[in-house]
């Protein structure tokens, strides 16, 4: 088949990438200028580099809404765009151009997490695995018919970055067998089950700013969410952002307000946690490391020299 690539970033890299390896011919990628955006400059691998690598013609668009690109597609007579990573939405003249239409590879388990940055929505959200799916294009974000899903699951100490590598490594696979399926006329679609769907928006600076009215829990899946590369989990210390780098569920249980410097525990300082923490009954979040706006990493143990203050989300 003749295919088109629409993509960014390294999924869409690792996408070309696994085109380039196929039995099929692709004759065009599309994909979007550099970015400074803090999440688009992370696992920045270039398309664009790769497809001029292979001597494949390269458009940079923002939004795929100009004659010019219609008709470069139209002349290019595809018979397949596989996207991934594509940052806004293709309308109906750009994925109905081909015979097969257009392939969607997200990387979640649609139609669960449509939208963007699944990987940390679902790590927060204590999803016990994640995965990819290659779906048909449709009008609605993320909706089209299912081809296939494959799923890994989620460690009890697993990092966002971790479930990164294992799904980005999952794309070849899952390009080549939907290509093959495609290409020999034995693709079966499977509607998705729309009451399920769920939808998440970009991520900003301001979701990586911790609540402490959060239960211990949901806070250790946060900072494992915003793991490096990514913009860690933050907040405030004498009015100072410090941003903690690991943590993890303290043994015991302590009672007070959200947000309290309380007790060194093992080889970190318990930080009480959650809206019912006045009870007792919760356990705290137990710092390990911190990293101070210069920079600076130093143990909990070491930036908290003293107990009492609080930790806020704002100066």
């Amino acid at each position: 088949m003749r295919v088109v690539m629409f993509g960014y970033q390294t999924w869409g890299h690792r996408t070309l990438q696994a085109l380039l390896e196929s039995d099929h011919e692709v004759v065009m990628a599309v994909t979007h200028p550099k970015s400074d955006h803090v999440y688009e400059k992370i696992w920045d691998d270039s398309v664009a580099e790769l497809a001029e690598k292979h001597d494949i013609p390269v458009l940079l668009r923002n939004r795929p809404d100009d004659l010019e690109l219609r008709a470069a597609l139209r002349d290019m007579e595809p018979d397949l765009i596989v996207a991934n990573n594509w940052r806004t939405v293709l309308p109906p003249e750009i994925f109905d151009i081909p015979t097969h239409g257009t392939l969607n590879v997200h990387d979640s388990l649609l139609p669960a997490y449509a939208g963007f940055s699944p990987l940390i929505w679902a790590l927060i959200n204590g999803e016990r695995e994640v995965g990819v799916t290659a779906h048909r294009m449709n009008a609605e974000l993320d909706a089209g018919d299912v081809l296939l899903q494959r799923a890994i699951p989620v460690g009890p100490r697993d990092t966002v970055t971790d479930l990164f590598h294992r799904t980005v490594d999952l794309i070849t696979p899952v390009v080549h067998e939907s290509l093959d399926l495609i290409a020999s006329g034995r693709a079966h679609w499977i509607p998705q089950d729309r009451s399920r769907a769920s939808f998440f928006h970009k991520r900003s600076m301001e979701d990586s700013r911790i609540d402490w009215t959060w239960p211990a829990e949901a806070l250790d899946r946060l900072v494992r969410a915003q793991s490096d590369p990514y913009p860690n989990a933050f907040t405030h210390h004498r009015g100072k952002r410090i941003r903690i780098v690991e943590a993890e569920v303290s043994q015991g249980c302590y009672g007070g307000t959200p947000g309290r410097i309380f007790i060194r525990e093992g080889d970190g300082v318990v930080v009480v946690a959650g809206a019912e923490a006045r009870t007792g009954r919760l356990h705290g979040l137990l710092v390990k490391r911190v990293r101070t706006e210069d920079g600076t990493e130093l143990a909990a143990s070491e930036y908290f020299r003293t107990m009492g203050g609080y930790l806020t989300a704002r100066p």
